[in-house]
């Protein structure tokens, strides 16, 4: 018998409903995997299992009545760090940061919770989320569950982990550039980031999101169900739309037209393991009836380095307000990296704000003709677990993020699913990218490539 951590929400949410099984019962065989795991895995902050036991007993009551609390009711779930929890502190992964409990859910946690989810713990994130990496000043270093000497990636380092690892089926990261998307590749997850407002934030900043991570689209899209209720505290959130989430049956794709993306226009330089598993996941789509045709570069060094001289500004602007004491708490990664913006004018900052906007032009005039986009996530596979990033130099940190950011800036919905692996073993993510608002499709085609992919290795077990 399957063991319950590592049954699909979709699977458990059907066993509750029939008293095949009971949250109760999920929810221990959860903390059983977390603590044989957690030791080497370093995925999770402020685990709660008391407090998990006591809101499994009360949906076991809920499902015993036949009056679940809504879709996802009972299942195991975890919150990044960045996602305010109320009672608990939000550090934000660095050591400089108050720990003072949030007062109230942020939209994201407040949804899971409404809908009677079992959340067991918050997972871990490099200082400030401005690393693909699980390094941080505050949380213990957290690892690949495919081979601990490698990063899970980041910022959502904890959830990608977790999921990849079974502890439970439902996590909710964060991606500003690539946050859900990289570790999720990384992990041989399932990430999706929806399109901008799509699920409420507090407090919404260009191109933030949040998003389920998972291990099947299914669940995913059983997630997004679910956050993607309203709520007003988002100034910059889409009108609420009930969309056929769990519609993911879609149409022959013999109509549709993709575009493969493999030369962003910057970056580091394609693994070729990455080249060949993209590749021919391209092919599987063409032999479903696809046509799938080249989308060459579109964006440019001018981009990203402008990119980053606004992204370092930002971030500097909250460091500086810090006491040097509490300052010299963060990563000297980060501090290395932000401090540079000291000497930069307001013209040259806004000069870098100004690059969002070509990022994002340029985007969606490139991929305007294709209903879909194909690339790699990430032009590398995991690196080493105690690096800030896959070239681990501050002052190069985005040259691995070209496939993911520019759909954070254009708004489009984007997700990573794992398409192969290498000759060691390790996953190898697929970016499917849609037209802006067409989160379902994007879900659609992401669950039709499910079906056409080679069967996957077992999932890692640690214990």
């Amino acid at each position: 018998m399957t063991n319950p951590a590592d049954l699909s929400a979709v699977e458990l949410v059907s066993a509750y409903r029939s008293r095949r099984l009971s949250p109760v019962e999920t929810l221990e065989a959860v903390l059983k995997r977390v603590e044989a795991s957690e030791p080497k895995l370093k995925a999770l902050w402020a685990p709660d299992p008391e407090g998990a036991r006591v809101m499994a007993r009360a949906s076991e009551a809920r499902w015993l009545k036949g009056e679940p609390a809504g879709p996802i009711d009972g299942v195991p779930a975890t919150l990044k760090d960045n996602i305010p929890t109320r009672g608990v502190p939000t550090p934000l992964g660095c050591a400089a940061a108050p720990l003072i409990p949030a007062a109230e859910d942020a939209p994201p946690a407040a949804r899971t919770r409404e809908s009677g989810a079992v959340i067991f713990a918050k997972t871990t994130m490099p200082d400030l989320g401005m690393l693909s990496s699980g390094l941080s000043s505050f949380h213990e270093l957290a690892r690949n569950p495919w081979d601990l000497r490698l990063n899970p990636g980041g910022s959502s380092a904890g959830a990608g982990a977790a999921a990849a690892a079974g502890y439970g089926p439902l996590h909710v990261g964060t991606d500003l550039g690539g946050s859900i998307r990289l570790p999720a590749g990384w992990c041989g997850i399932v990430g999706f980031k929806p399109s901008f407002g799509r699920i409420p934030v507090d407090s919404p900043f260009i191109g933030r999101v949040a998003g389920p991570m998972t291990r099947t689209v299914a669940d995913a899209a059983l997630y997004m169900s679910v956050l993607a209720r309203p709520d007003s505290r988002d100034s910059l959130g889409l009108p609420f739309a009930d969309l056929p989430w769990m519609d993911l049956e879609g149409p022959n794709p013999g109509p549709l037209r993709i575009g493969l993306w493999m030369e962003p226009g910057f970056g580091l330089p394609l693994d070729p393991e990455v080249r060949a598993a993209v590749e021919a996941a391209a092919k599987l789509f063409e032999g479903a009836g696809a046509q799938v045709e080249p989308l060459g570069p579109f964006l440019t060094r001018g981009m990203i380095d402008g990119l980053d001289k606004f992204w370092r500004s930002r971030s500097w602007a909250a460091v500086k307000r810090l006491p040097e004491a509490e300052r010299a708490k963060i990563l000297p990664y980060i501090t290395a990296w932000v401090e540079t913006a000291q000497g930069l004018s307001g013209e040259e900052v806004y000069a870098g704000f100004e690059q969002t906007e070509a990022i994002r032009e340029a985007a969606l005039k490139a991929t305007e003709v294709f209903d879909f986009v194909i690339s790699p996530t990430a032009p590398v596979v995991a690196y080493a677990a105690g690096s800030a990033s896959p070239l681990d130099d501050p002052q190069k940190p985005f040259e691995h993020i070209a496939y993911t950011v520019a759909f954070n800036l254009s708004a489009q919905p984007s997700l990573s699913l794992n398409c192969g692996y290498t000759r060691s073993g390790l996953p190898i993510g697929l970016q499917i990218t849609g037209r802006r608002h067409d989160d379902p499709g994007v879900l659609r085609l992401a669950r039709l490539f499910e079906t056409l992919r080679p069967a996957q290795k077992p999932w890692p077990v640690l214990a």
